[in-house]
């Protein structure tokens, strides 16, 4: 069974970074679309980021500019660049993913059947 680890999660003052990863049990480089997804407390889960399988990068408007989405296939692992933190990006991060012409991306939630367990970002202002 595929599992998806993340990690890097962390408390940070506004305006730092964090380098967010997700480690797969199996080689995702192209046959697997992927995402993060991030929900804070008392809000509906929402998407942020994904990567299809030719490793063409999307994101939702609110990150733009400020997240990268990318993926080191020798690793296995789904790597999330967030620059210029906020206070609002405070939220529980979790990636997932699809196989084969499932369309796992951050605006199709339902297309993602691999989910991690989570990682926890908290921004003080």
């Amino acid at each position: 069974q595929v599992q998806l680890v993340e990690s890097g999660g962390g408390s940070v003052q506004a305006g730092g970074s964090l380098r967010l990863s997700c480690a797969a049990s199996v080689n995702t480089s192209s046959r697997y679309s992927m995402a993060w997804f991030r929900q804070a407390p008392g809000n509906v889960r929402e998407g942020v980021a994904s990567l299809d399988g030719d490793n063409t990068p999307s994101y939702a408007d609110s990150v733009k500019g400020r997240f990268t989405i990318s993926r080191d296939n020798a690793k296995n692992t789904l790597v999330l660049q967030i620059d210029s933190l906020k206070p609002e990006d405070t939220a529980t991060y979790f990636c997932a993913a699809a196989y084969g012409r499932s369309r796992c991306s951050w605006r199709r939630s339902y297309a993602c059947d691999l989910w991690g367990q989570g990682t926890q970002v908290t921004v003080s202002s």
